[in-house]
Formats: C-alpha cells, structure tokens, sequence
C-alpha cells in the first residue's frame, strides 16, 4: 500500500524534542480558536467562500479542524499520513467541485490553513533560540502534508470533472441525436437539456456544421483538441441571451443556434463568422457551413443537410459559407462542377483571368452594371469613375469576347461565369 510523507520528528536532541512537544501541545490547546481564525480568513480572501451560509462554514470548520489534528497527532506522534487517512478531505472537495467551486479556490482554502496554523506554531514557540529551532525543524512536514493533502483534493477534483463532462458529453450527444431525426423531446432529462439551449419543438434554429482542416501558425493538420477547443469557442453566448447546443461527433462540430426574439439569420451568420475568425487567429482554422432557419425541430435534419452542403462551398484554406447571405443564382454557380466551368466561352475565361490579374476592374463594372439595373450612369457613380469610362470597358468587353453586357442574355452569362470563377476558389476566400 502506498504511503504519504513522513511526518515524524527528525533526530532532534533531547532539549529540542522537548521544545517541538511542548510547541504542539500548546497549539492542540487552542486548536478550536485556531480553526474559527482559518476560516474567517478563508471568508476574507476566497470571494467564492464569502458568498456562503453559516451551514457551509460549518463543513469548512470541520474540514480545517480535522486538518490539523491529523497533523499535530502526526507530528507528535511520530507516524506517516496514508492515503486512507484524507478520505474525508476527497469526500469535501467532491462536495466542492459539484456546488461548482473552482480548484484553485480550493487550493486557496489549503494555504490559508497552512499560513494560519504556522503563525499559532510561531506564536506558541516563543523567541528563545531553542524554541525557534524546534518551530523551524515543523517547517518541512507540515509542507509535506499540505502538498500531500491538497494533491488528493486536486485528484478528486479531476476526477469529478471528468464524470460530469462525460455525462455532458452523452447528453449533448443524445439530444443532438434527436433533434437530428427531427422530433423535440418530450420529457425526462432531455427536454431539461433543451430547454437550457432554448430548444422548443416550434423554436425556429439553425445548423452550423464545422471542421477543423489545419492550424494557422503551423501548417500541421489538426487533431481532437482542437474540435473541443471549437465546441467551447461556439458554445459561449453570443449577441443573445443563452447557452448554445454544441456537440463534436464523427469529425465535426454540429451547433444548433436558436434564432431567438429580436435576431434573425443574419445575426447568427455574422456571430459565427466572427467566432471562425477569432478561432483562425488564434491557430485554428475552420471551414463552416450555416444553413437557413429551420422552423423546429421537424425541419432540423433539413437544416443540417443545408449546413454539410454549404461546407463544399468553402475553399480548401477555410472559411464559412452561410447558406442566408446566398441568392439561388449564387448556390448554383458555386455548385458548379467542371463540365459547367468548360461550358463557359473560352473568350469569356480568358478575359475574365486577364482582368483578374489587372485588378478586376473590367469584372466590378459588369457587376455594378447589374446591380444599377443596365443604368450605365448609375454604374459609373457607385464606382467613382467617368461614365465614358464605363462605357469604353463594355465595348472593350463585347470586343474581346462577343457578348455585349446591354444585352440580358450576354449580360447573364458574364454573371455566370465570373460567379463560377469566383466560387472554384481561385480568387480567394469566399465568403
């Protein structure tokens, strides 16, 4: 059986030993006193403890007084400190760790203890210089059974931690797996879960689907921790009120988003956004698909369709498609495949390259050119150029490819082609 530190009184002369006795006797004297002073400070420093009732302080007490006794009975006594000897100090940090107290507030409690108990034995000692030996030679012990002590309360800690994330985990999991075949639930510990996230079977959401495909700084593939370090990044509230279903399950994370009060899509696009960014900046890269508002539970699995779809739209670097910012005429030319891209005219792709090389001006002025609904003028002002300048880039245009962009049907396939070009991912990242 493993033992803990050996607390016992180290070869001492005869007059020092008496000195270390008489020191430990005294604090034994006054151990109560010294307890109710630990605790008070502990309520003074720690602002977690000092939020407490009277009940708590009661366990505190019993705690510190149980601590020292050990100790003393140790330190007199000659003797070694078990693993079995803390049981009772694993049982209060379990207690601990599920009323959701942090582990260094713990710790916190476990030096409070020890600087409070040293003072007393420094009081007690006195100032003759044998007195002041026999204290020093307490010194190392007493470190000893507080790094002992406070270690098993850190391994209790761990291992409670690790039970509730699992227990986290499977729930998240299993919630996630009902939403996705599209019913809400009804009762028990799964509809607790959902109405944590604001899951309704009405409650309209959305599905975000992420995968990890390098680290920033690197260049190396990236492993699980980051699809966790992901799940926390999504799973902190955003601009709404509320806690965010995240789970991370066959290679990817799925976030189920409620679009709540006051938002609507774009608002979640835009979070989500700026969450993959933050994430890209910090060493992980991300490539997201978002997809449209599901109108409950029964639309979901729609929804994380949309969303794994949308993660073909990324390139291969990263970035986030969201399905919400996109026309129909958008997904469809970014769903284009290679037979679409060779079906456009080669005059068309060669120029479209050339200009992109050039700085793309000839590709801004056909899409100002649509979106001023074929008003040349108008085009011209949105762009800050003469109009004679616009008009000389169409007729360079129609010259150089055969399609005049006055013409709706020239004009749509200019569209379509510098959609399909944009959206192979050569031009850079779309968003």
């Amino acid at each position: 059986m493993s033992r803990g530190p050996a607390l016992g009184a180290p070869a001492l002369s005869d007059p020092l030993s008496r000195e270390r006795h008489r020191i430990l006797h005294a604090v034994q004297d006054r151990l109560d006193d010294v307890a109710k002073t630990a605790v008070a400070v502990m309520r003074t420093e720690i602002p977690s403890y000092a939020l407490q009732d009277e009940r708590f302080f009661d366990d505190v007490r019993d705690q510190v007084l149980t601590h020292y006794r050990m100790q003393l009975a140790a330190l007199a006594g000659g003797r070694d400190i078990a693993p079995e000897d803390l049981v009772f100090s694993r049982a209060a940090a379990m207690r601990r760790a599920r009323a959701g107290f942090a582990l260094e507030d713990w710790i916190s409690a476990f030096r409070v203890g020890r600087q409070v108990l040293w003072d007393v034995l420094l009081d007690c000692a006195g100032t003759s210089a044998e007195a002041q030996q026999a204290a020093l030679s307490l010194v190392t012990p007493l470190m000893r059974y507080v790094d002992f002590a406070s270690t098993h309360a850190a391994q209790a800690y761990v291992e409670y931690q690790q039970h509730v994330v699992a227990d986290a985990d499977r729930e998240r999991r299993d919630l996630l797996d009902q939403l996705l075949a599209g019913a809400a639930p009804t009762r028990g510990p799964l509809l607790a879960a959902a109405q944590a996230y604001g899951i309704g079977p009405h409650s309209p959401m959305m599905a975000v689907v992420a995968v990890c495909v390098g680290d920033t700084r690197t260049g190396d593939l990236t492993s699980a921790e980051h699809g966790y370090a992901t799940s926390a990044s999504i799973g902190i509230a955003g601009p709404w009120a509320g806690r965010t279903l995240v789970v991370v399950r066959h290679g990817e994370v799925v976030a189920v988003p409620v679009v709540r009060t006051g938002m609507d899509a774009e608002d979640i696009c835009t979070h989500f956004e700026a969450v993959q960014r933050r994430l890209a900046r910090e060493g992980t890269m991300l490539s997201m698909g978002i997809s449209t508002v599901a109108e409950g539970a029964c639309e979901l699995p729609r929804a994380y369709e949309e969303a794994r779809a949308a993660l073909d739209l990324v390139p291969s670097g990263g970035g986030v498609a969201a399905l919400p910012r996109l026309s129909p005429f958008d997904y469809l030319a970014l769903r284009a495949d290679d037979l679409a891209r060779q079906l456009v005219d080669p005059r068309v792709r060669a120029l479209l390259e050339e200009d992109r090389r050039r700085g793309d001006t000839l590709a801004a002025t056909v899409r100002a050119f649509a979106e001023a609904d074929l008003n040349l003028r108008l085009a011209a002002d949105r762009l800050r150029i003469h109009h004679n300048t616009a008009h000389y880039r169409l007729r360079r245009i129609e010259e150089r490819t055969g399609h005049n962009p006055r013409r709706i049907a020239d004009l749509l396939e200019l569209l379509v082609a510098l959609a399909i070009r944009d959206g192979a991912g050569e031009g850079g990242d779309h968003q």
